[in-house]
């Protein structure tokens, strides 16, 4: 089978393209820069010769096109993902335009499976104490949440439509080889660094990069299952436990005080103003704190397709090794999560 593949060389995109290689499937990659092909995949021992490669971008109707010409089923796993206000025009474009051009040419290409990777975010805030596959889209008031929310919008329209569109909804990932430190990871290695003391109550839900591709992969697995609506394998944290688990994982204090999500929403608002001028990246954007303080659990009957989250201890502390030993942190950082991560793997 030909899987044509979005935001390969993304966190979730490269895992989800070693879980798919591993099944033996073909896969075709559509990316910008072509240079990161060979890194994001290095880590699962897969060379550039191990998947076809699209240069091109999910907003170019030609190069979609062309990425997804005869494909048996593809993964759109492309997205901006971050909280940080420099990215905001970036962020609209790719998230929702990209969307529509992907969903739309994986229709007209007569793809048999269409993956699209949204959010759990995509139905905040929530009316209700839980969410579920059948929740309605939210209306967040900040930009990465809003556009993950359009976006769902448009795959719901085409499942409405009868397409073979199936959704999933990952949590906040973590785990280890994330090619571009993305947000959560880097939040990690925020945290380590002692550059977040001060937290907004409230929390949100966390699970393994990992166990997020072995869904995508088992969707791949069994087409017959038709459209539908998976969550991500995970478990919802207060930002207590949060930092709880990285005490635990390295053994080290962690200093933190912890504040109503809402009195910091104005700390968040103000930080994105800042950041737009600023050159580097300051740990505490609006998009987190309201985050924290909108998130609901997932219904514990929602469907993750039968596959568990893993112990998120497990999780925190490969994500810590692998910071560790990729130099993002240092060995007194890292604390005593520092054993090697050839025990682990990139499973």
């Amino acid at each position: 089978m030909l899987v044509s593949v979005t935001g390969g060389t993304g966190f979730v995109g490269a895992h989800s393209v070693a879980a798919i290689v591993r099944m033996g499937h073909r896969v075709r990659l559509l990316v910008r820069d072509t240079s990161k092909v060979d890194r994001a995949l290095a880590p699962f021992g897969l060379g550039r010769d191990a998947v076809e490669v699209v240069a091109g971008d999910v907003t170019d109707k030609a190069s979609v096109a062309k990425a997804v010409r005869r494909a048996d089923a593809v993964l759109h796993a492309a997205s901006v993902y971050s909280f940080d206000s420099r990215f905001h025009a970036r962020m609209r474009q790719v998230n929702e335009h990209g969307t529509e051009l992907v969903l739309g040419a994986a229709r007209r290409a007569g793809a048999g499976t269409i993956i699209h990777v949204s959010s759990i975010v995509a139905m905040f805030p929530a009316p209700g104490r839980v969410i579920h596959e059948n929740s309605p889209v939210g209306r967040p008031r900040e930009t990465y949440m809003a556009g993950k929310a359009a976006a769902e919008v448009i795959a719901r329209r085409h499942q409405d439509e009868g397409a073979p569109v199936v959704i999933t909804y990952p949590p906040a990932l973590l785990g280890p080889h994330d090619p571009n430190l993305g947000d959560q990871t880097s939040r990690v290695r925020s945290v380590l660094r002692g550059l977040t003391p001060i937290w907004p109550l409230g929390g949100f839900p966390v699970g393994d990069v990992r166990d997020t591709a072995a869904l995508h992969a088992a969707l791949l697995a069994s087409p017959a299952a038709g459209p539908g609506r998976h969550f991500g394998p995970g478990r919802y944290l207060s930002t207590r436990e949060y930092v709880s688990v990285l005490r635990e994982v390295t053994g080290r204090a962690l200093p933190a005080v912890f504040l109503p999500a809402r009195a910091m929403v104005p700390i968040g608002l103000l930080t994105d103003l800042v950041q737009r001028v600023w050159p580097w990246h300051i740990p505490a954007e609006y998009g987190a704190i309201y985050t924290c303080a909108c998130a609901t659990r997932v219904a514990e009957d929602a469907g993750t397709y039968g596959i568990g989250p893993r112990p998120v201890t497990e999780t925190v502390g490969d994500t810590v090794r692998w910071l560790r030993e990729s130099g993002h942190l240092s060995a007194r950082q890292a604390g005593s999560a520092q054993p090697s991560l050839s025990s682990v793997g990139a499973q």
